[in-house]
């Protein structure tokens, strides 16, 4: 089962000709789940592949740069003759703030927009999985990250043991995995233990929108698989970043070790590092081993635990080399 994050958009404020502004998406198994929509997502969406038939929207706050974009996404969409519902989750406001952009403009949108207020710690249960916000610290008490979280998996079933012990293949196989006993021809009782390992950890990933480091992000992320985290500044900018509500690249760096992530993405750069954020990994691994720097188009996806870890990563150098959603 893969789940994978595209980044659509790494700048900050503003976009340059290297990055577009935020938005990313997380594909698990073929569903697709839009974070934070800043002006030009819906053409990223097209440039890397991501698919319009997305039915929830996930807003980490309500600035500019991350929100813009819904008005042009949802032009499209109207356009392309969506009925489908489209789900929009938000912090506290969020009704009145995206209400307004999904109806911008004379045309109107011909799909039912559905907006949930969410508050941290308040699960979204989904089949398989749970999105978590969580609270952040950059526009007053208005902001939320997001984790995504998934139900533990079962655990390895023994087939040559199961086939040592007399235990035909077929659905007594299923029902033993499901975790149901089974009597066998001769009267013996095969209990689920026996054949089945222990439950195995599914996969986490943690994202923050734009916030300043805190003890609520380390608890949420902890243990995560990937930990997407703002990284606006270097330490040249570190007044600036704590002024204006963001991160440095060290901070981050040191937000993921303190949770015990295994690995950090970086994004949402100053316009001043959008061509060259070499400086930006530099100073994070001074406190982080395992971190990229994302890049619009890149792909990361996320094995599971228990799975060995590679590169998992593809560049965007050629759109048109990249696998379609």
């Amino acid at each position: 089962m893969s789940l994978s994050v595209r980044f659509l958009g790494t700048s900050a404020a503003r976009p340059t000709v290297e990055r577009n502004v935020s938005s990313l998406a997380v594909v698990r198994e073929g569903e697709t789940l839009l974070f934070d929509c800043g002006e030009g997502t819906q053409r990223q969406m097209m440039r890397y592949g991501i698919s319009f038939a997305l039915s929830d929207v996930f807003i980490t706050h309500f600035h500019g740069d991350h929100i813009i974009g819904v008005i042009g996404l949802f032009r499209t969409l109207a356009l392309q003759g969506r009925t489908e519902p489209m789900r929009m989750f938000g912090p506290r406001g969020a009704s009145r703030v995206l209400r307004g952009a999904a109806q911008f403009g004379v045309d109107r949108v011909g799909f039912p927009v559905e907006i949930t207020e969410v508050a941290p710690g308040q699960r979204l249960q989904r089949d398989g999985y749970s999105i978590v916000p969580f609270p952040t610290v950059h526009s007053g008490d208005v902001s939320v990250g997001y984790s995504l979280i998934e139900e533990d998996r079962k655990g390895r079933f023994d087939p040559e043991l199961a086939r040592s012990l007399g235990v035909p293949e077929g659905p007594l196989w299923g029902k033993i995995h499901r975790g149901e006993s089974v009597t066998l021809d001769d009267g013996r009782v095969i209990e689920p233990h026996v054949l089945v390992g222990p439950k195995r950890a599914g996969r986490s990933l943690a994202i923050t929108g734009d916030t300043r480091p805190s003890e609520a992000i380390i608890e949420a992320a902890r243990g995560a698989d990937l930990l997407v985290h703002e990284a606006t500044f270097a330490d040249e900018e570190a007044v600036r970043a704590a002024e204006t509500g963001h991160s440095t690249a060290r901070e981050a760096a040191r937000v993921a070790a303190a949770a015990g992530v295994r690995r950090l993405a970086l994004t949402h750069f100053s316009a001043r590092y959008s061509r060259d954020p070499g400086e930006l990994l530099r100073e994070a691994r001074e406190e982080f081993d395992e971190v990229v720097l994302a890049r619009d188009g890149m792909e990361l996806e996320i094995p599971f635990p228990d799975e060995r870890v590679d590169a998992g990563t593809r560049a965007a150098e050629d759109p048109a080399s990249l696998p379609r959603s």
